[in-house]
């Protein structure tokens, strides 16, 4: 696997590991929030410590795969224009108490957020269209994305829906890495060389 795309794929793991973790603090944080005190600071701070973390790391993988990969522009815009959508999300989930604009019970958001964040997941089939496996894989992502919908319709904050992505692009983000290792998908990458097949002919050498 070239090197590159394989460090972008890892930052991208890790990223959405850390949104995992960012969701779970959430969660934590809103069962137990008490204006002014010290145990709802120190969760709040925690839970910015790991948004920026995790961003941190998915940019980076996102500029490490999208410099490594040939083509595949649709798959690139979308998934920057992906994490700064979440960028907002999880700024204005941590934040909902203060934006009156924000309903983090909405079911409207979490249909758009499923929606985009399947679309967006759809898009790597670009890496390639012919294998079965890697379609296989992409449709279990998705349908584990929109299942992060029916958390709100169970009224369950936006956060659960945040918290599914996060496990559906670890999981995603792993099985490419995993398909590319065992050559089950071939991802063409800048700087690769031609793979060239010598014929020797016996006949006409000394």
């Amino acid at each position: 696997m070239h090197e590159r795309l394989n460090s972008g794929i890892k930052f991208c793991i890790i990223g959405n590991l850390l949104f995992l973790a960012f969701s779970i603090v959430c969660f934590i944080f809103y069962t137990t929030y008490k204006a002014g005190s010290v145990h709802s600071s120190i969760l709040e701070f925690l839970a910015y410590a790991i948004e920026f973390s995790g961003f941190a790391s998915f940019i980076f993988g996102d500029w490490l795969i999208s410099s490594s990969i040939r083509f595949r522009g649709l798959m690139k815009l979308c998934l920057t224009l992906y994490i700064i959508l979440e960028a907002v999300m999880m700024v204005l989930e941590i934040n909902a108490y203060r934006f009156e604009f924000y309903h983090p019970y909405s079911r409207t958001l979490a249909i758009f957020h499923s929606a985009i964040s399947g679309f967006v997941c759809l898009t790597f089939l670009q890496l390639d269209k012919d294998k079965k496996k890697l379609e296989m894989m992409i449709i279990i992502c998705i349908a584990m994305m929109f299942a992060g919908m029916f958390g709100n319709i169970l009224g369950i904050r936006i956060y659960f829906s945040i918290l599914v992505n996060a496990v559906a692009y670890a999981v995603m983000f792993y099985s490419i890495a995993r398909l590319i290792r065992n050559d089950e998908i071939e991802v063409d990458c800048h700087g690769d060389r031609a793979r060239v097949a010598e014929f020797k002919s016996t006949i006409v050498d000394d």
